[in-house]
């Protein structure tokens, strides 16, 4: 992550953190402003932005992404290499917040599409417990590897969000992370926004505000 991070601060003392991940082709100031609305007081926020790099899917041209990606369909070629190298960065990340004070617990790790992606496979095989995980628009990378290489506890929570008019990352492979999903953790949750497509919408950043406020309360 060689850009630096948007980074904004807790209202209150900071007792909380989210850090959310941005799509393909975005910076973290793409969703920084959306973040800021759905936090509490007393929760910093984390827009980190991908580093640049030749995408194959996107014909080889250099954009921001968090790994390479190669194909859309379920059972394609995935960048095993650059998806373990980013989960890497993203666990550097976590372990900040906790040396600076904040329990896992306390912390939210999020995204949209791409960001959502890395986001769930970090957070399944992050060793402790946070408070939450926020995929949108997204889907489970190397699912082949899980259970398996899940470290986490199967309670953390987990919300899905996705659209069923997505024509990117299509509403069935939502669908079926869900199902994955659900095979070997228990708080798994998720919701369909009709007529969506492959963005966000109000109804959904409020669910998301909620989510939140139920994962991490203030305090």
């Amino acid at each position: 992550m060689s850009v630096a991070p948007v980074v904004i601060a807790a209202t209150a003392k900071h007792t909380a953190t989210l850090i959310f991940l941005h799509g393909l082709g975005d910076t973290g100031h793409g969703w920084a402003t959306a973040m800021a609305g759905i936090r509490t007081p007393n929760m910093k926020v984390i827009c980190p932005t991908a580093p640049t790099m030749p995408v194959s899917l996107n014909a080889g041209f250099r954009m921001p992404s968090w790994f390479d990606l190669k194909t859309l369909d379920v059972g394609g070629p995935q960048d095993e290499e650059g998806i373990l190298a980013a989960t890497v960065n993203v666990h550097k990340l976590i372990t900040e917040e906790i040396k600076e004070g904040i329990a896992a617990s306390r912390i939210i790790i999020g995204g949209f599409s791409q960001g959502g992606a890395l986001a769930l496979y970090a957070a399944l095989t992050f060793p402790d417990a946070l408070a939450g995980v926020i995929a949108l628009s997204s889907w489970l990378p190397l699912h082949k590897v899980f259970p398996a290489a899940r470290k986490c506890p199967d309670s953390v929570p987990i919300f899905q969000g996705h659209g069923d008019c997505d024509p990117v990352v299509p509403y069935r492979y939502g669908q079926l992370t869900s199902t994955v999903l659900k095979t070997f953790m228990t708080k798994t949750s998720f919701t369909t926004y009709r007529g969506m497509t492959h963005s966000s919408s109000d109804e959904e950043l409020e669910d998301l505000k909620k989510f939140v406020e139920e994962q991490v309360p203030r305090v």
